[in-house]
């Protein structure tokens, strides 16, 4: 932990840090309790979790997943079988497709396979039946499950590729996306006839909202919601975590604004002309504590007005359309919003999944292998940004 604080603090981004978004994993938790950093959970990585343990609770979904794999790994592994679902394939009007076998590590490849598997299911019946193995085939209730299940899930696989994008902001995105997987969860879990996907549907409602119920009293994220112009607090399901993160966003524009007020330009400004009532105080002055709080509650005051009045102009602001770059909206409006502005960029730049970070790590072992052992760590940088950048 030290030889991190040290390194943030030679790279000059101590200060710049405004969270730790990590996986779920306790020593990544802990890592950003002891740097005292706010931690945020990969959404991506919670959606793996919440979907991996569903289709693990069902018995019949998960028998159905291993048949699958089975069948996938002849076709894969066997050339035979290989040239014998090209055959079927072509036969049957079919583009020439390759299975795809599922990775334990990402649970979109669950459902990549069953997708793959669902519509080639015609060549592969008659590829297995000409094949002399024992690899059983699946059955046509076996592909009907298969059909809802991929319909239920279908939901979460759309909310994976959107929060693993890269050049869009994308935590502000986490409220609402949980209260459209909710509902739409709810509408397919109602459309499923088969009991098997019923039972994978309850599974995924319990743990949406055991892992992402608690998102709306995430002050980061409630903020960061707040502050998309597409959203405001028509994304909260809660009015009151609605009022609640008003209120925050409120507190800390009035904050910048009377950190940034600066007292020697109210020093420089002529003094009103004492009246003739009023006695001329003296330098040691008897009054000169009460003046202090005098002077002080009114600074307090007038920033929490100026910053409601602020905050209020925002949120009745024209909502831009959810297709529109939100970044775009706030350098266009810096003047008319300049201390929303400042919050807006330390709170937007949260992102909601590590998959990009990730992404850079597993391209730096592709470039860094063994026929290329000899590259300078200077050239490997260029090699990885270059291949990130272009």
């Amino acid at each position: 932990m030290e030889a991190k604080a040290l390194l943030m603090a030679e790279w000059g981004i101590t200060s710049k840090v405004q969270c730790m978004v990590t996986d779920n994993a306790s020593n990544m938790i802990l890592s950003a309790q002891l740097l005292h950093l706010r931690h945020v959970p990969s959404f991506a990585h919670t959606l793996n979790l919440i979907v991996k343990k569903a289709l693990d609770q069902t018995p019949v979904i998960n028998e159905i997943r291993q048949k699958a794999r089975k069948i996938v790994g002849l076709f894969r592994s066997s050339c035979k079988a290989k040239d014998k679902l090209v055959e079927m394939q072509g036969l049957m009007g079919r583009p020439t497709l390759k299975l795809i076998q599922e990775v334990d590590t990402r649970w979109n490849s669950t459902f990549d396979m069953l997708q793959r598997l669902y519509d080639q299911r015609e060549p592969v019946a008659a590829a297995l039946s000409n094949l002399n193995n024992d690899t059983a085939p699946l059955t046509s209730i076996d592909y009907d499950i298969i059909q809802q299940s991929l319909s239920i899930l279908q939901p979460f696989k759309l909310a994976t590729t959107e929060m693993s994008e890269e050049k869009r902001v994308s935590a502000s995105k986490l409220i609402p996306l949980y209260r459209m997987l909710q509902h739409k969860l709810a509408q397919k879990k109602g459309n499923a006839t088969q009991e098997s996907t019923v039972q994978l549907g309850s599974h995924l409602q319990e743990g949406l909202h055991s892992r992402c119920g608690g998102y709306e009293s995430f002050r980061a994220l409630a903020l960061a919601t707040l502050l998309d112009p597409r959203l405001k607090n028509v994304a909260f399901g809660n009015a009151a975590k609605a009022q609640e993160a008003e209120k925050h966003i409120t507190l800390e524009c009035a904050l910048l604004m009377r950190s940034n007020t600066n007292p020697a330009s109210s020093s420089s400004s002529p003094s009103p002309s004492p009246s003739p009532s009023t006695p001329v105080e003296t330098q040691d002055s008897l009054w000169e504590l009460f003046d202090t709080r005098i002077h002080q509650t009114k600074m307090i005051h007038n920033a929490t007005a100026d910053a409601t009045v602020e905050v209020k102009k925002y949120i009745n602001d024209a909502y831009l359309p959810r297709t529109h770059d939100p970044l775009t909206y706030w350098k266009e409006r810096a003047v008319i919003f300049p201390h929303l502005y400042v919050l807006a960029k330390k709170y937007r730049c949260m992102p909601a999944t590590s998959v990009p970070c990730e992404r850079i790590f597993s391209k730096a072992g592709e470039i860094i292998c063994k026929k290329r052992s000899r590259l300078s760590p200077s050239t490997a940088d260029k090699l990885i940004f270059l291949n990130k950048n272009l």
